[in-house]
């Protein structure tokens, strides 16, 4: 089942991150139960963690962009595909990450 109006910062995320937040929100927020799920030391998850965290950041940072705001509304208006906006926004992210 797909979306249109999921916050774009859950798009980005990779499956598996996405069900890490899963159980992570299902364990109430537990590392250590989250760390004996997956049968991984509480820095392993924490590191974890901390990454999707980034990529949580970073998307909500782009989401202030105007030309992935731009993008954005011409893939909901069907000017472009989605799979060509999605290109176009991950291109950008690419750049801008390049030019810090």
């Amino acid at each position: 089942m797909i979306y249109n109006d999921l916050p774009t910062w859950i798009s980005s995320l990779e499956s598996e991150d996405v069900e890490f937040v899963r159980k992570f929100v299902l364990s109430s927020g537990s590392l250590k139960q989250i760390a004996k799920d997956y049968e991984v030391s509480y820095p392993t998850v924490r590191i974890r963690l901390d990454r999707i965290i980034q990529k949580i950041n970073l998307n909500v940072d782009l989401e202030k962009e105007a030309l992935v705001n731009y993008v954005r509304q011409l893939a909901i208006e069907n000017r472009i595909s989605l799979e060509d906006a999605k290109s176009i926004i991950n291109k950008y992210k690419i750049e801008k990450e390049n030019e810090k």
